[in-house]
């Protein structure tokens, strides 16, 4: 009897907080906004709640009808204040590297702006099969399910969100603003501490799987 070849697995990973540490980054862009238009931003909240799209946070400093070109100007000054400054996270490379491993591919689905998000990725040399941006909790899934993900590895409880609506394995890191029980009371299916126990994770599943 031929023996069946299970198909390719397709892990999804978000990117702030997940993959990358852009705290340095994204308090930088904060601060230079701020010094642009005049309007007070407190960088040190703001980077504690990451995860939401920019809007979310931007309601906070400014009013309604400054919100659409407040975004747009912070994403066209992100690049010049954001990439150098932001690290990976541990485990990061090696967590990618452990999908690739074991024959599969390695996508990143972020509510971050898609060319944004592309910059980090490139310059800190995390080689993903695709980055989609722009998407964020529920809508997350819209990406997950196209690119037939078995599994979201995210560090929000909207991440949570994303990887249960599309019907994927959801892996949370507890490196984010959202702490382990969060995470848990939220649906995750796993809770690792950060990504450097994603590899060890992904070989016992790989074996319960097969």
């Amino acid at each position: 009897m031929a023996h069946m070849t299970s198909p390719a697995l397709t892990v999804g990973f978000d990117l702030d907080m997940t993959l990358i540490d852009s705290r340095p980054g994204i308090h930088a862009t904060y601060v230079a906004l701020a010094d642009r238009t005049g309007t007070y931003i407190d960088a040190d909240l703001a980077v504690t709640r990451l995860g939401p799209p920019l809007t979310e946070e931007l309601v906070h400093w400014f009013p309604a009808e400054r919100i659409a070109p407040m975004a747009d100007l912070y994403r066209s000054m992100y690049p010049s204040y954001a990439i150098t400054g932001t690290l990976a996270m541990p485990g990061a490379r090696e967590a990618i590297t452990a999908v690739r491993e074991a024959g599969g591919q390695a996508i990143v689905v972020t509510a971050k702006h898609e060319p944004n998000a592309k910059l980090h990725l490139d310059h800190l040399r995390i080689d993903a099969d695709a980055v989609i941006g722009d998407l964020w909790a529920e809508q997350k899934a819209e990406a997950l399910r196209a690119h037939g993900a078995a599994v979201y590895v995210g560090d929000h409880v909207g991440d949570v969100r994303g990887a249960r609506t599309a019907g994927a394995l959801s892996v949370a890191v507890a490196t984010g603003p959202c702490a382990a029980e969060e995470l848990h009371a939220a649906g995750a299916d796993v809770v690792l501490d950060d990504l450097s126990a994603f590899p060890g994770w992904l070989t016992a599943y790989r074996a319960a799987r097969a």
